[in-house]
C-alpha cells in the first residue's frame, strides 16, 4: 500500500512523467499518436489538478486551492451545458466531459508552470533575505 501512495504522491509532485510514460506506452501498443496523446492528456488532467492545488497553497499560504480547482469546474460544467442546452437543445454528457477535462489540462499545465515559477522566485527571495 505505501508502494501506491508514493507513486501517487511522486507522480502528482511530477505530473510529465505520467504524461510521458502513458504516451509511450500507447503509443507502442497501438502506434496511434493522436489517440496516445489523448489518453495521455486524460490520465495526466488528474495528476495535474493535485499539484496545482498543491502549489497554489504553497504560494498563497492557503487551503483552499483545491476547493478553488472544483469552483471552477463546477462552473464550467453549467456554462458549457447552458451553451449545448441553448445550440443542441439537449446536453450531451460525454462531450461536455470530454471538453471540460481537455480544458482542464491545458489550464492546469499553464498554472502548474506559473505557480513553480511563483514558488521558485519566492523561495530565492525568502532564502536571499
Amino acid at each position: 500500500m505505501d508502494f501506491l501512495k508514493n507513486s501517487f504522491t511522486f507522480l502528482s509532485i511530477l505530473p510529465f512523467f505520467p504524461f510521458l510514460l502513458v504516451y509511450f506506452i500507447h503509443y507502442r501498443w497501438k502506434h496511434n499518436k493522436k489517440a496516445s496523446l489523448k489518453l495521455a492528456m486524460d490520465v495526466t488532467t488528474l495528476f495535474l489538478i493535485i499539484s496545482v492545488s498543491a502549489l497554489f497553497n504553497l504560494s498563497f499560504d492557503s487551503k483552499f486551492g483545491f476547493y478553488l480547482i472544483l469552483l471552477l469546474l463546477l462552473i464550467a460544467i453549467g456554462l458549457i451545458g447552458s451553451a449545448q442546452t441553448r445550440i443542441k437543445g439537449k446536453i450531451d454528457i460525454r462531450k461536455m466531459a470530454k471538453i471540460i477535462w481537455r480544458m482542464t489540462f491545458v489550464l492546469m499545465s499553464f498554472s502548474y508552470l506559473v505557480f513553480t515559477l511563483i514558488g521558485l522566485f519566492k523561495y530565492i527571495f525568502i532564502t536571499m533575505s
